[in-house]
């Protein structure tokens, strides 16, 4: 990575597990400045900045619930104040509820909207006015899921959201573009982390068959994909959806034998 590139900012949202902590610690790893959001769990954000650092790169562990406007606004002015610019804004940060439609309280729908939609919305708002300020153009990378494209029962407040993160992508990437900041969604398959490991008694077990590359993903498969959005190889790509599922979004239920 050169000079330059070395000297970038990013922020990754939900950044003290999952997948948000292995895409904060790859862009570290890259060379990139990292300022780590949680909500929460503070010893796991300074855990994911103690391994930045040891990359020899700056980290910040910052505070904030990406849905409510006043938290996001303090976090991106500790940001200005911390590092005096940004590059990258990878908006990660999510909550899900597992429930049928019929028994989601009107509570849970709003939790899970306001975090993982309206908390994309204001983290690509506030990023790209710094941007744009700036005049350097960026990047910023929404996450999605395969739930994009397909109907995911028990999950009606989740795959809502990240249905309306893959078209809200699409028109800030238009809107965006002539500043130079590009925005492009990366969506997971069915990926091991934290929450998923307690969805089933075998996680692995259970999405590996259906998925055509024989495996469930790891955060490092995410994270290799948003590393390419951040980069000049995906200079002339902005609006595009990447599917890190293994194929399973792309696998019909076939009812003959392959």
């Amino acid at each position: 990575m050169s000079n330059e590139m070395a000297a970038k900012v990013a922020l990754v949202t939900g950044a003290s597990k999952g997948i948000g902590k292995c895409i904060a610690i790859e862009l570290g790893r890259a060379g990139f400045d990292v300022a780590v959001n949680y909500n929460s769990d503070l010893p796991g954000a300074q855990d994911t900045v103690s391994q930045i650092a040891a990359f020899g790169r700056k980290a910040i562990a910052l505070q904030a619930d990406v849905g409510n406007v006043e938290s996001l606004r303090k976090m991106f002015q500790s940001i200005d104040e911390g590092f005096g610019d940004l590059h990258v804004v990878v908006a990660n940060a999510a909550v899900q509820t597992w429930k049928p439609l019929l028994e989601l309280s009107v509570e849970e729908w709003d939790k899970v909207i306001n975090t993982n939609l309206r908390g994309a919305f204001l983290c690509t708002q506030e990023g790209a006015k710094r941007m744009v300020a700036k005049s350097h153009g960026g990047s910023i990378v929404t996450i999605g899921s395969t739930c994009n494209k397909l109907a995911f029962p028990r999950l009606v407040d989740y795959t809502a959201s990240k249905g309306g993160i893959e078209m809200f992508t699409k028109v800030a990437a238009v809107e965006l573009g002539k500043y130079q900041i590009r925005v492009n969604c990366v969506a997971p398959g069915a990926t091991e982390v934290e929450r998923t490991k307690h969805e089933t008694g075998d996680y692995a077990g259970t999405w590996a068959p259906l998925t055509p590359l024989g495996r469930i993903g790891y955060p490092i498969d995410i994270a290799r994909a948003v590393l390419f959005f951040t980069g000049d190889q995906s200079d002339f790509v902005t609006g595009q959806t990447l599917y890190v599922d293994g194929g399973v979004g792309s696998r019909p239920h076939w009812p003959y034998a392959l």
